[in-house]
């Protein structure tokens, strides 16, 4: 049979195959197109690394919604530090996940400082017939103190006071959270905090 003179050989025709797909840029490559200021670089970097940055700070920082600020915090730091950032010394995602630690830590930093003078102020306003060493309970009782303290308390007791003053929790959220009546969750509350000013040496 004749050959088909309709047919063309693309074979002979290399302007005619399929082009290789440009491969995508990388992590390094978006951060130096961020230090330039390029918004569209930037939400790729996010879409590509969030995932893992958040990953990682909600394992530090455990509060799912503390985690989003922590995570938000650490784009608005990599957005204002992408001209820091030196390939020689390393990967984006290890510089990256550096600046997610760091805020991570922080953030349980000040969360721990904040609860524990809550829960020092707490341990004052239930011994309002101690006026005379309310001013010292304040420089005696260190974190560490407190925490051990926390440990001579009943379940019950450390449960309500662990929810309303290191979960920042109200007394009805806290008797909402254990299934108990109000009353009961003043009662642990109060009687552990006695308990606590007795064990911190405030007579």
């Amino acid at each position: 049979m004749g050959t088909d003179r309709g047919k063309v050989d693309t074979m002979r025709l290399p302007w005619m195959r399929s082009v290789e797909p440009l491969a995508p840029p990388t992590h390094e490559d978006l951060i130096r197109l961020v230090a330039l200021g390029d918004e569209a670089a930037f939400e790729e970097l996010y879409d590509a690394v969030a995932p893992r940055v958040y990953g990682l700070v909600r394992r530090v920082v455990r509060d799912p919604a503390q985690s989003q600020e922590v995570t938000q915090e650490v784009f608005v730091d990599v957005w204002a530090q992408a001209t820091r950032f030196d390939a020689d010394r390393g990967k984006a995602m290890s510089w990256i996940l550096v600046i997610a630690h760091r805020r991570a830590v922080d953030r349980v930093r000040a969360s721990q400082a904040s609860a524990d003078r809550d829960l020092r102020q707490g341990i004052k306003e239930y011994q309002e017939s101690y006026d005379d060493v309310a001013d010292t309970v304040e420089t005696q009782m260190e974190a560490e103190r407190v925490r051990k303290a926390l440990e001579t308390l009943t379940d019950p007791q450390r449960e309500a006071i662990s929810l309303a003053y290191y979960g920042g929790y109200t007394h009805q959220e806290v008797a909402e959270l254990l299934k108990i009546p109000v009353g009961t969750v003043k009662t642990r509350i109060r009687d552990g905090m006695i308990r606590l000013r007795d064990k911190l040496g405030v007579a």
